[in-house]
């Protein structure tokens, strides 16, 4: 059965709070692309695999708080995603220092990965904090907090429309404030899922 994000969306409506059913077709949907994602920033198949299971994990323990729509649904499993591989490369570097005893080990750099994070969650800030008041408060609920469009077009009495228009009038703003800070696609990619 091939599930489009229309089929999804009434899949969801559908579904009872534990439904294993929704679960198998996300985890079909959104686990190959998870896992290309991880394995390109941990370059190892297990790691890869384990930020998988965590995505999923996390999703189902607060499958109740997350909205039903499709691309929220993407938004909180990608935004995990994410985090995860940041935690796990923060880990990869805390490991490096815990082989060595403590009177040989020297301060370093953070590496490269880490100072990228660091710029482009800076450059992200900046960026949102720029947005007029109501289209940021909308961005806001739409990214950060997953609401669908229905529910934040119902939360601040406007059109659904107006909410559409105003995600996307956010998304070309941080693309164009990304793309003059020189940030990589990919890194791009992550943060504006």
């Amino acid at each position: 059965m091939k599930l489009t994000s229309n089929a999804l969306e009434k899949s969801a409506s559908a579904r009872q709070p534990d439904s294993c059913q929704l679960f198998k077709h996300l985890f079909q949907l959104h686990a190959p692309g998870i896992y290309r994602l991880a394995y390109t920033h941990l370059h190892s198949r297990a790691e890869a695999q384990e930020i998988v299971q965590e995505c999923f994990l996390k999703f189902w323990e607060k499958r109740r708080e997350v909205s039903s729509d499709a691309a929220a649904i993407k938004g909180y499993l990608y935004t995990s995603a994410y985090h995860a591989i940041l935690n796990q490369v923060r880990r990869q570097h805390n490991w490096v220092y815990q082989d060595y005893p403590p009177h040989l080990t020297v301060e370093q750099e953070p590496p490269t990965a880490e100072l990228e994070y660091q710029e482009l969650t800076l450059c992200y800030t900046h960026a949102v904090a720029q947005l007029p008041t109501k289209r940021r408060e909308i961005f806001s609920m739409s990214r950060q907090e997953g609401l669908s469009n229905a529910t934040i077009a119902q939360k601040l009495n406007i059109s659904i429309k107006t909410v559409e228009a105003q995600i996307t009038q956010s998304l070309k703003f941080l693309r164009t404030c990304f793309q003059a800070h020189g940030a990589t696609v990919t890194l791009l990619l992550l943060v504006l899922q």
